[in-house]
């Protein structure tokens, strides 16, 4: 089998390529897979830590947008006949077609820091269909989505990835273990959908709308950030003192907010 040729990374899509062996080892170690599993990697690049993980579970699908790359990464998989490449964009990609029944899919990858938010939000849409995400991503949006009421991080991608998912920030990866090197430090996260949601709502685009309204204006009290919305009848009923900031309520806040809306407008 031919050399894949060597490959640029592209600044438009986000490119940098994971190249320290001892990095993948641990986030391999961290994804722990296993024989039968069926695991989806989001950018698979050149394949860094696509072996590792197919080595193990024989099979294995990979979303990829640069076509570039697509016939690097099969020379240098050329070993493993169940590697299924999806040439496609992954927020545009349904996940929930590679689930069945009685195998939900595990996601991994490392994710371009362009895209990363909307991405994380289109694979929360689908959380049911998903057992665990391991994500390479900046660090400031590790720690944006495991952020706790009162960091200077928490807001909305914090609360809406919470509602869904327990987030564990695992590890920290600088830039020298990339080519070519980012300007900022990396982390791995773990984020595991709930099997049974800690703080449901009926109507998941109000409790968006709701954290949306409620950190519009981070420096400003929710009794401002919900004129028009909640009066103090209405905090009172919640419990909820109007002059804090948003960043001072929990998730069952805001979604005791919702509930508490859903029911007044029906």
């Amino acid at each position: 089998m031919s050399k894949a040729q060597p490959h640029k990374a592209r600044k438009r899509f986000g490119q940098n390529f994971l190249h320290d062996h001892g990095v993948i080892r641990r986030i391999l170690a961290c994804i722990a897979p296993k024989k039968g599993q069926r695991i989806v990697e989001i950018g698979p690049g050149k394949g860094a830590l696509t072996e590792g993980i197919i080595s193990v579970t024989e099979r294995m699908d990979v979303v990829e947008l640069d076509r570039d790359l697509i016939p690097i990464l099969k020379v240098n998989l050329f070993r493993y006949p169940e590697l299924t490449v999806h040439e496609a964009d992954a927020i545009k990609f349904d996940f929930s077609a590679l689930a069945s029944d009685d195998q939900a899919i595990r996601v991994v990858g490392n994710l371009p820091y362009n895209i990363s938010t909307p991405l994380i939000f289109h694979l929360l849409s689908q959380a049911s269909i998903i057992e665990d995400m391991h994500f390479m991503l900046q660090k400031e949006v590790v720690d944006r989505l495991a952020a706790r009421p009162g960091d200077n991080l928490y807001g909305r991608l914090s609360v809406m990835a919470q509602y869904y998912c327990a987030v564990d920030s695992l590890f920290v990866v600088g830039p020298e273990s990339f080519d070519p090197a980012p300007k900022v430090d990396s982390a791995i996260v773990r984020m595991t959908p709930y099997k049974t949601l800690p703080y449901p709502t009926e109507n998941v685009s109000k409790l968006e709308e709701v954290v949306r309204v409620g950190f519009q204006q981070r420096r400003k009290t929710l009794r401002n950030n919900y004129k028009g919305v909640l009066d103090q009848d209405d905090f009172a009923a919640l419990d909820i003192d109007p002059s804090l900031r948003p960043e001072r309520l929990d998730l069952a806040d805001f979604v005791a907010i919702t509930n508490y809306l859903l029911k007044k407008d029906s």
